[in-house]
């Protein structure tokens, strides 16, 4: 039986786990709350309590936690509270425990925010430093995950994860001035799951992926849908032109036989509740 251990789980970690349970993998888990770690074991769940702070912190993580065949690493990187140099900290820690542990294969969990907003469209053989990207502190990740390792890794670029809960169009309900022409790069939480399983089932290991929505329609649209089909207000108005922006090619999980249940970011399913 294959083990994998989530490092998170959380919106996007949480039904991975149950994904990769009910098709017969061992699975373990981690949270920083000690009372979720309660609630997961609650549910079934083996979960251990653990943190990046940006040195290990936790409960009994290192002898069971890591001992492990995959390791799903979905941190945070706290980008608008901690210094851009925290997430890389909190990387180099883990790194010398994956190493300790000898886990065998890893996936890191990056952003598309690693492109620059050049008004172009961006896929994964595009050459990024510290100078051209748009998220040192991630890149700066991926580059010591990758860098003189022992373990195959795979890094999923995530686009917006958006669906269920997370409306976009609520977070600019009712405000002025809104950048409605860039399109979008979104992805459903089912499909961006889905991502992460087709991964690990197809053993797609030393490679970087986009997972984002095949098609980009414009954050207008998106707004101005969400709006009519949920009953709340729209903008009150859009900004004349757009600022910058970056379109993000799907197409290379595209290849590998990977299909989206949503390809279109306007039919998103979303719940109020």
């Amino acid at each position: 039986m294959t083990r994998v251990s989530i490092i998170g789980l959380g919106w996007l970690g949480k039904p991975l786990a149950t994904i990769l349970q009910k098709e017969g993998f061992e699975v373990k888990g981690s949270s920083t709350s000690p009372e979720k770690v309660a609630v997961l074991q609650s549910q079934g769940i083996k979960a251990f309590q653990f943190q990046l702070n940006p040195y290990p912190q936790g409960l009994g993580y290192h002898a069971l936690f890591f001992d492990t065949d995959i390791l799903f690493v979905n941190i945070p990187p706290k980008s608008r509270t901690m210094p851009e140099t925290f997430h890389p900290e909190q990387i180099k820690f883990l790194k010398e425990l994956i190493v300790q542990a000898r886990v065998q294969k890893v996936i890191y969990v990056s952003s598309t925010s690693v492109y620059p907003d050049h008004c172009q469209l961006a896929k994964e053989e595009d050459v990024l430093d510290e100078d051209n990207t748009g998220n040192r502190s991630l890149l700066a990740a991926e580059k010591l995950l990758a860098k003189d390792r022992t373990y195959d890794l795979s890094i999923i670029r995530y686009g917006g994860l958006l669906g269920v809960d997370r409306i976009p169009g609520r977070y600019f309900s009712g405000k002025e001035n809104v950048d409605g022409n860039a399109p979008v790069n979104y992805i459903h939480q089912e499909d961006a799951v889905n991502v992460a399983y087709w991964i690990i089932v197809k053993q797609l290991w030393n490679e970087t992926f986009n997972a984002v929505a095949p098609l980009h329609p414009t954050r207008k649209e998106v707004f101005e849908k969400n709006a009519a089909d949920l009953g709340f207000p729209p903008p009150k108005s859009y900004a004349s032109s757009s600022g910058p922006w970056k379109e993000i090619a799907a197409d290379k999980i595209l290849t590998t036989g990977f299909r989206f249940k949503f390809s279109d970011p306007l039919d998103f399913s979303y719940s109020l509740q």
